[in-house]
């Protein structure tokens, strides 16, 4: 059953979109930037658009590049915290010039599921669940495993993302994340060689992307590979799986498909888009997830 996830996350407000932008409160501060799936009209004017604390300037030479204009008042680095249960997760924000801020605040209704199954785990009577969190970011996800009690492996080919989520960790008053810096495909490849194994996998890929020694990835041509090494990697009961697909027209069905081809049927699964609704009623959805257990 395809089913629509909204997290509650205090730190975050989804203010207006349309327009193929979207106006956004993270923390204190109110950002605006590009979203091509906003085709609908903005529900406020451009004056209250124009109060943003951050605006994103597309590069005209460019497709994913900018840069952005700042009030006086915006810091280049500022604080969020997502809580759930016993979790506390403070995440560091910044202003990249590809219009990211450091946290896709969807994701923290994957955050809860992983922390609460690895906890399902542990109550189990496994100690400590091995979760590996692959295209890993600044570390959400990877947080939210360890916050749980899992022995948690952190992949992720551009350096100073991995820094980024160790300044996460650190802040969250965690500690014990193992970090690799390569391409997450290679370090799967040689996980099935050592004939490692994990209670939990976690997918986050893009649709492109360049590994630590430049590797390339497109998802529609690595993704069924990188799914069949993850299926000699997960162990075959006691384990979850989640997978998130941000590629436009990549629909959660589809990421069903390919993983029971390489997984076979879950004991549960779940399926469906991360959305957030702005305050004038419009649902805009953010990426799709496919997650199972067994």
């Amino acid at each position: 059953m395809i089913k629509l996830l909204t997290p509650d996350i205090k730190d975050y407000e989804l203010i207006d979109t349309g327009g193929g932008e979207k106006l956004e409160r993270f923390g204190r501060y109110v950002v605006r930037r590009p979203e091509p799936q906003a085709i609908w009209r903005k529900t406020l004017g451009e004056e209250q658009w124009r109060r943003a604390d951050a605006s994103f300037l597309r590069d005209t030479k460019s497709e994913e590049r900018g840069e952005w204009r700042l009030k006086p008042e915006m810091p280049s680095r500022w604080m969020v915290r997502y809580q759930h249960k016993d979790m506390r997760l403070n995440m560091r924000l910044a202003l990249t010039s590809f219009k990211h801020v450091g946290i896709f605040p969807e994701q923290a209704a994957n955050w809860d599921f992983i922390y609460d199954t690895v906890e399902e785990l542990r109550a189990a009577g496994i100690e400590r669940p091995r979760v590996l969190n692959l295209f890993a970011y600044t570390g959400g996800a990877t947080l939210a495993a360890r916050a749980a009690g899992a022995d948690t492996t952190h992949v992720d080919s551009v350096k100073q993302v991995v820094t980024w989520a160790r300044e996460n960790m650190e802040s969250s008053g965690l500690e014990g994340v193992r970090w690799i810096v390569e391409d997450a495909l290679k370090f799967v490849q040689r996980e099935v060689r050592r004939g490692n194994r994990y209670h939990g996998i976690i997918l986050d890929p893009p649709a492109y992307g360049r590994g630590a020694n430049g590797e390339k990835w497109v998802l529609e041509d690595n993704i069924c590979e990188m799914l069949e090494c993850c299926a000699n990697l997960l162990e075959r009961e006691n384990a979850f799986l989640v997978l998130n697909l941000y590629s436009m027209g990549l629909s959660s069905m589809l990421a069903r498909t390919a993983v029971h081809q390489t997984f076979g049927a879950p004991q549960t699964e779940q399926m469906g888009e991360l959305y957030f609704c702005d305050k004038g009623g419009k649902q805009i959805p953010f990426g799709t997830y496919y997650r199972f257990r067994r």
